[in-house]
Formats: structure tokens, sequence, C-alpha cells
């Protein structure tokens, strides 16, 4: 089964709301969409579901024009999950699922046992069997999702379209709902488009996703190609680090606090010595402050290197699992000499880096301030045999100011602006 939409335009009375919409959609495959408030996903949700037709282009299902189909034969193809869902209070949850026969019945025919058998089908596949005889409006938020997600699939639809399905429910309903959906793929083998609000759950269950803004897909194609730091703030205007986690595997996202960007409003400059992760917080936090701030040398391959990159620090950068070459070392001291003080962050240091630690001796000699953030002893912090535990001591003896975490860093270098 392929669901087909090529090159779609909506539009409500002059306004178009889509605008070339095109892409291909697979039984067994979980499509995620995201995109800020009026981007347009709820409407080609209508347009995939029939409800509302395109004036230019095409929705196929199993290369049937859908808009060329009767409803009920749509119904019988596209099983819809609405945002609101219409007030069933006074039914229970047996009754709401059967509404899902609707399409398979005549204008004055009842439900047989074949309808009550596949709406108990459906209520097993989203285990609310043993709440059949319960009223809808006594369910928790996630147990009345899993009952209309159950009369969606009593159509026995080939395409299942989902408009924000964790919306208002808390974690342990929203993880229940999406190892639901990602379950019908994989075993009834579904093709679920669904509109989703949370970058993490999309990346972590999407098979691939599509951005929208202003009508328009701007990125689609699998999770890691399509969740990039650019990407979103593209179409959100946030500024977001894209990582992997080290125990899932999984992409997630971290928005940046106030969605900034490196736009300096002082004239004290910051250079920052940090790798490893040891300076994100302090990146975040320098440029917030709106101090000019640059960083290195850092390897490309680091997680304070897309930190950098995506606060638009500029910084001096090296190759992954590369040496400092003498080039970068000297380009890292052109950055740190046009500083008013040099912070290094609590990070360690082996042979590849060191030439970091001797840059900002070299600082000190030519009278820059210097602030190390000390957290752990600088012993445990060094894998040089000792080089760079003895110039952390030679910063110290000659000056160097030494906090116990960020934070005091953060007060430190306010105060010396002063």
């Amino acid at each position: 089964m392929k669901l087909i939409v090529q090159g779609i335009e909506c539009y409500y009375n002059s306004v178009k709301v889509l605008d070339n919409v095109s892409f291909t959609v697979s039984g067994g495959s979980f499509f995620g969409v995201i995109g800020p408030n009026g981007s347009g996903k709820t409407t080609l949700l209508r347009t995939i579901s029939g409800v509302l037709r395109p004036k230019i282009g095409s929705v196929l299902i199993d290369n049937q024009e859908i808009h060329t189909l009767k409803k009920v034969e749509v119904a019988k193809k596209v099983g819809v999950v609405p945002q609101n869902p219409s007030s069933t209070l006074n039914f229970t949850v047996l009754d709401v699922v059967l509404m899902g026969r609707n399409p398979y019945l005549g204008r004055m025919e009842s439900e047989d046992a074949d309808d009550l058998s596949i709406a108990e089908w459906a209520m097993k596949l989203t285990s609310t069997f043993h709440l059949a005889d319960r009223h809808i409006d006594e369910l928790s938020g996630g147990e009345r999702q899993r009952v209309i997600i159950a009369r969606a699939l009593a159509q026995r639809p080939k395409v299942l379209l989902l408009d924000e399905p964790t919306l208002h429910l808390d974690i342990n309903h929203q993880l229940e709902i999406m190892e639901l959906l990602r379950r019908l793929c994989s075993e009834q083998k579904l093709a679920v488009i669904a509109v989703l609000h949370d970058f993490n759950l999309a990346a972590r269950y999407c098979d691939s996703l599509a951005i929208m803004s202003q009508g328009r897909i701007t990125a689609i194609g699998p999770c890691e190609r399509v969740l990039t730091s650019r990407n979103i703030e593209e179409a959100f205007g946030v500024r977001v680090v894209i990582k992997r986690h080290p125990v899932t595997g999984f992409l997630y996202a971290t928005p940046l606090s106030k969605g900034g960007k490196n736009h300096p409003t002082r004239k004290f400059k910051v250079h920052l010595i940090c790798g490893g992760g040891s300076g994100g917080y302090l990146m975040r936090e320098l440029v917030e402050e709106g101090f000019r701030l640059t960083a290195g040398v850092l390897n490309v391959i680091d997680s304070d290197y897309e930190t950098a990159e995506a606060l638009g620090v500029p910084a001096i950068c090296e190759a992954p699992f590369s040496p400092i070459t003498d080039e970068n070392h000297q380009e890292n001291l052109k950055m740190i000499m046009a500083a008013d003080i040099v912070l290094i962050a609590d990070m360690p240091f082996g042979y590849m880096n060191l030439k970091n630690l001797e840059a900002a001796l070299e600082a000190q000699k030519a009278g820059k301030r210097i602030v190390i953030v000390a957290g752990q002893p600088s012993r445990s912090r060094d894998y040089t045999g000792g080089r760079a535990k003895a110039i952390l001591e030679r910063l110290k003896e000659q000056g160097a100011i030494i906090v116990k975490n960020e934070k005091e860093a953060i007060k430190i270098v306010k105060s010396l602006e002063r």
C-alpha cells in the first residue's frame, strides 16, 4: 500500500494554506509531521482524509484518487484520530469503537457478529477491551485516546491519520500511545501519519519526518537528516542543539534558552577553553548575558563544537581525533590575545589538547586575566603524565582566579568586566 501526495495546493477562500506539498508513505511506515502553529499541518491531514479538496494536485491510495471516491469508501481506507474528538460522553467504550463500523453499514442496518468481532479485535489491539462496558467519560486521557484509536482501527483502514495524539497527556501515556502507533505500523502494516509537537518523541518513534512552515515542506526524509539545528531554527525560530543519546541511541533536541545566538551587547570579550561538553553551560550563559565570546581549539565531533556552532560562537576547530596543529594553535592565540579574559572550563587534558593550556600560559605572560573552573583536582583531569597539572599549577601561582563551578565563573567574569 502506498499513499502518494502529489503537489497539493489548498486555499481557505483566497489564502493559500498548502503550497506544492508532496511525499509518499508506504504501509508499515510511521511518518511524522512537525512545524509551528499555523504551518498547515492540520490542513494537510484534512486534505489526505478527503475533507478538504486541493485546488491543485492529488492524493492517491493504491493509485486511487481519494477525492473521486465516495465518503464511505474513503472511510474504509483512511482512519482519523482528531485533536479534539467530538463528545461521546453518553456512550460506552464498546459503543464508541462500534462507531468505526458505520462505513460498512446500510442506512437502517445494525452491527452484526462480524462487526462486534472487529470491534473486539480493535479494543484488544489497543488494550481497551477490559474497558468495553465503561462510559468513556470515566476514563483517563490516555485510555480515551486509545479508545479513539480503536474506533479508527475498527474502520479497517490502510492509513491512520492522527493530529497531535499525545497532546495534554502525561509522559507515561505519551509513550503508551507512541508505542501503540509503532506497533500498528510493524504488526498491522498501517501507514501512520501523525502531526506531532515533541521533537524527541518524533525522533524516537518515526521512520521519517517532514517539517512544515508557512504551508510548505521545508525538510523531509529520515530523522537524522531532518532534525538538524538549522532546519528547526528556520521553521520555529528557535535555536536547539541536536545530539544522539549515549544510552538509547536516539536523537534528542535541547532548546537553547531564549533561542539566543551570539549577538553581543557588551564590549567585554571572553575566550573559552573547553571540550568534552564542559563548555556548554558556560557558552549558553555568556551568550545570553551578551558577552563577546570565542572558543577553541575544539574537535569538530566534540559536543562543545556543536554548541558553539548552534550559538554562532566563533571557534577554532580541529579535525576529529587529531592533536592541535601549529597553525590552529597560532589562530587560537590570536583569538585569545584579542580577548579581555581567558576562561578555562573544568575539562580533561590529554596530549591532543594540551596546546590549549600552553596558549593560556602564553596569554597570562602577555597580561591576560585567567579564570579556571576547578571542580575536580588537577591530577584527576590530567592525562599527560603530569604536564597538564604542572601548567595548571603554574597558572594558579601566577595569579589565575580559581572557582569551584560554572556559576561562580560567570559571576567572576561579570565582576572583572567592571
